[in-house]
């Protein structure tokens, strides 16, 4: 017997997702992108492209390396920008959805670009909330990422809580030496839900010797990182008690979903495996649909 879709749904952040999978920040663009190759109707959700104040042409090429392990990226935040997003991106996707739920993933470079990135947003049709990344470079503190000190979270989840009353979503680095600290720090100042966990650094190289990316470091995902964000997942459930976590990482399966929603992750988010395969997602639901029957 098939499931029905409402032994998948559940509420979150005042919010109706259909099942628990969503796509990860960055890998399904705004939408477009994967438009006639997926039905984005189909998941619970999608977390958008990175989305900062200005415009921005992301790293140099090569942007993606490949290894056994996972791939290793450096794209660099690249985005049409606010305005952009805000007048065509965001209603495009709102127009095509029914169903699945939306967060705008936000990016700045100093405190207030955050905050004026969600105001921006604010009274956008089709967006639940957003996802605040925050293992940006801070360029005021001369590069070190805004997640790695607890007064920079506090300052950019309460500025951000001032100037919206849509939902919350901070994402954490998986280098972190106390993420469930970090957690409770953001939910204090008024994040509704974690994400666990981002890319962890890596570097790769040709054998001239050059780097295998243009930008020479990047982040590491894939299969790998399945266990570091279970673990981080964990981590944040426990020490937030119960707070809503968005698991991501290392997610190829129904079984790997089940991994995240074992340890208390609300809702789970495929990353590069999407990329690979962008059927797999549209798999998977319906591989948790049949667990289910």
């Amino acid at each position: 017997m098939k499931v029905t879709e409402s032994r998948l749904s559940r509420t979150v952040f005042g919010r109706r997702f259909q099942n628990p999978v969503l796509l990860a920040a960055g890998t399904a663009g705004f939408g477009r992108e994967l438009d006639g190759v997926m039905d984005l109707d189909r998941l619970g959700g999608l977390v958008t492209k990175a989305v900062s104040r200005e415009p921005r042409e992301g790293n140099r090429p090569p942007r993606v390396a490949e290894f056994r392990g996972g791939m290793l990226n450096s794209v660099g935040l690249a985005n049409p920008g606010l305005a952009a997003v805000r007048a065509d991106c965001l209603p495009w996707l709102a127009g095509r959805l029914r169903h699945a739920q939306v967060l705008v993933n936000v990016v700045g470079f100093t405190v207030e670009e955050y905050a004026e990135v969600v105001a921006g947003l604010e009274g956008v049709p089709g967006v639940a909330g957003f996802e605040l990344n925050l293992s940006c470079p801070n360029t005021s503190a001369g590069g070190i990422e805004f997640g790695a000190t607890a007064e920079c979270v506090q300052r950019i989840v309460s500025l951000c809580r001032r100037r919206t009353g849509l939902p919350l979503v901070a994402k954490l680095s998986p280098v972190l030496p106390d993420i469930g600290g970090l957690a409770l720090v953001a939910r204090d100042a008024g994040a509704d839900g974690i994400t666990v966990v981002n890319t962890l650094p890596g570097l790769l190289h040709q054998e001239t010797g050059a780097a295998r990316l243009g930008h020479g470091a990047g982040g590491v995902s894939g299969p790998a990182l399945l266990a570091v964000g279970v673990l981080a997942a964990a981590r944040v459930v426990e020490r937030t008690g119960g707070m809503p976590v968005i698991g991501v990482g290392g997610v190829r399966s129904a079984e790997d979903v089940g991994q995240y929603l074992k340890v208390g992750a609300t809702l789970v988010a495929i990353g590069t495996a999407a990329l690979a395969d962008p059927r797999l997602p549209e798999r998977i639901v319906r591989d948790l649909e049949r667990s289910d029957g």
